[in-house]
């Protein structure tokens, strides 16, 4: 990792063979792995094509994403991959500010629908250091993109509620957060509705993809209605 005046993305992607177990009522266990990675291969896709990024660091010690990762040109980095959502973001920031590096993009790795122009307006609206740009989840409860700098100018405890706490933490550390809301990268698929809400949109994203084309989904009818 080099320092500079650019910004790096973290990706977390945990171990795609026990992804999803939120989705394991409505989806086989085959096919949730099969999902994480598409999803993950969404985000990839769409943090390669951005400018303004000086490159991608996926947090994984899963062989699939570091496979995918590489197809990608991210870097893939082990240590903090098994310490949850928040443990593997904390780590790589603190490896980039010791790097020197500007600034911290953190995306999950389920948000399919994410594109290089909502990241590219998440890079533009973001201030000169110290600064905290954040963009919630589509029910105002998670964070569900956060660029940061420098790296690790706010602490960060990612969750089922996280987005105000986020704002709260950004106040206390002298910073006005800037909040944007982007219907992209607000849609995450924790859920069977966060997956029936996105199966609906019939997007041609490798996800939507996967969906449309799988028959063990096509026999479910939860995600239709």
């Amino acid at each position: 990792m080099s320092a500079g005046a650019a910004i790096w993305a973290v990706v977390p992607i945990k171990d795609t063979t026990a992804a999803k177990q939120r989705l394991a009522e409505a989806v086989p266990a085959e096919l949730r792995q099969a999902l994480a990675l598409a999803m993950a291969e969404d985000v990839l896709a769409a943090l390669a094509a951005t400018p303004g990024l000086v490159g991608t660091i996926v947090v994984t010690t899963d062989p699939d994403a570091t496979a995918l990762a590489a197809r990608y040109g991210a870097k893939c980095q082990g240590e903090g991959a098994r310490d949850g959502h928040t443990g593997a973001v904390v780590t790589a920031a603190r490896r980039l500010a010791a790097a020197g590096c500007a600034g911290m993009l953190t995306v999950p790795g389920d948000i399919p629908l994410v594109t290089a122009a909502e990241i590219g307006e998440v890079i533009a609206a973001h201030a000169p250091a110290p600064a905290f740009t954040i963009v919630p989840s589509h029910d105002e409860l998670g964070s569900n993109a956060i660029l940061m700098s420098p790296p690790d100018a706010v602490p960060l405890r990612f969750g089922d509620d996280s987005f105000f706490p986020h704002l709260a933490a950004a106040e206390a550390c002298g910073i006005r957060p800037r909040v944007l809301r982007l219907s992209g990268i607000a849609l995450d698929i924790d859920n069977p509705v966060d997956l029936a809400r996105f199966a609906r949109l019939g997007s041609a994203t490798r996800a939507g993809r996967l969906l449309a084309e799988s028959p063990a989904l096509r026999e479910l009818t939860w995600w239709q209605q």
